[in-house]
């Protein structure tokens, strides 16, 4: 039968996230979530939550969650936009400022959403390729284009740019907008933030899957130029002006104002990754040096699906992609300091065998 309507129908290859598995008796190294739980006050609050508030509709501003982001931040609340997770707010991003028809540019080896929401939205892009160490050129981002974006530190490398690189392809670029995904830019490295100050064409993005712990709650934030922000919310507020529960909002408002909580959860994890560079080093892994909450290792002696399957058939979940240059590179997220020395009592045993 030929159905004529399937010709209008906007077809993309979607993005693939890490497995879930639904047996929970694993080691989840493959999703770069946090190994530990949220502020206590989260806890609380869930306790206690009035359900009866549910009937009604969550603040469409967000307002509670909001201030405590721009207080903790230092910026004015009219400086920062709120999503149901980063990917949402990548995704706004995408559809307020990538309205032009030159490309937009991104690397070759980043974050694969990126593609899909340009397939997404017809947007043209650019793939620019890293160096041989994974780094970016900035030379790369000096030419016309319809925007830029790119993490900071790098997914799935877990490499981290210099604030004055970023700056030098900002400033290259006044009539795009530059987005910097700083997905992981608690566990190591300095912020982009105060830039947003300096140029209005700056926005930088943040979640709290990683270093808060809740990214089964699915906040994320942007901050930028009031005007960027505007712009943001009026598309958002043209779509759906409900998007975070009220429940979200109040649990992230809380976690945000738990600083010291925030900082010792983040520092187990950076003891952790670089005790966890060492073992690898020792068992003959090469990788790029990360700043992020994962490592990006290739093994030496088997290949990366060898490993991989192996793993997973001892209910270890990392994650590798069957891609060109990365192929040979498995992404092992941060865990518990047991979960890791089973990780590595796993890996001496596949290597050796």
């Amino acid at each position: 039968m030929n159905n004529k309507w399937e010709s209008s129908v906007r077809k993309v290859v979607p993005y693939v996230p890490g497995e879930q598995p639904k047996n929970t008796d694993v080691i989840k190294l493959n999703t770069n979530e946090n190994p530990y739980p949220p502020a206590p006050e989260v806890r609380e609050i869930l306790d206690s939550f009035d359900v009866s508030r549910m009937r009604l509709y969550p603040t469409p501003d967000a307002s509670e969650l909001t201030n405590a982001i721009a207080e903790r931040y230092g910026v004015d609340p009219a400086q920062v936009f709120v999503g149901v997770g980063s990917d949402d707010v990548i995704s706004m991003a995408f559809l307020t400022f990538f309205n032009s028809d030159k490309p937009i540019l991104f690397p070759d080896i980043t974050y694969s959403f990126y593609p899909v929401w340009a397939d997404v939205y017809r947007i043209p892009y650019v793939e620019k390729p890293l160096r041989a160490d994974f780094t970016i050129d900035p030379a790369d981002y000096k030419c016309e284009n319809g925007g830029i974006i790119f993490p900071n530190p790098n997914a799935p490398t877990g490499v981290f740019e210099s604030v004055e690189m970023i700056e030098d392809i900002v400033k290259s670029n006044p009539d795009s907008v530059v987005m910097i995904d700083e997905a992981y830019i608690d566990f190591g490295g300095q912020s982009c933030l105060p830039l947003v100050e300096k140029y209005e064409n700056l926005l930088v993005i943040q979640t709290f899957s990683k270093s808060r712990s809740m990214a089964g709650m699915r906040i994320g934030f942007a901050v930028g130029s009031k005007k960027l922000i505007q712009y943001m919310n009026d598309v958002k507020f043209s779509i759906n002006s409900y998007t975070m529960n009220t429940v979200t909002q109040i649990c992230g408002a809380a976690a945000v104002r738990d600083e010291s909580y925030f900082r010792e959860t983040v520092q187990k994890i950076i003891d952790t990754r670089e005790y966890s560079k060492k073992r690898l080093a020792e068992l003959g892994f090469t990788f790029p040096d990360s700043m992020s909450n994962f490592i990006f290792a290739s093994p030496k002696g088997k290949s990366a699906e060898h490993v991989f399957t192996e793993l997973k058939k001892r209910s270890i979940f990392v994650r590798w992609w069957n891609k060109p240059i990365i192929r040979d590179y498995l992404r092992i997220s941060i865990g518990t300091r047991e979960e890791m020395d089973a990780l590595f009592s796993a890996l001496e045993e596949i290597l050796n065998g």
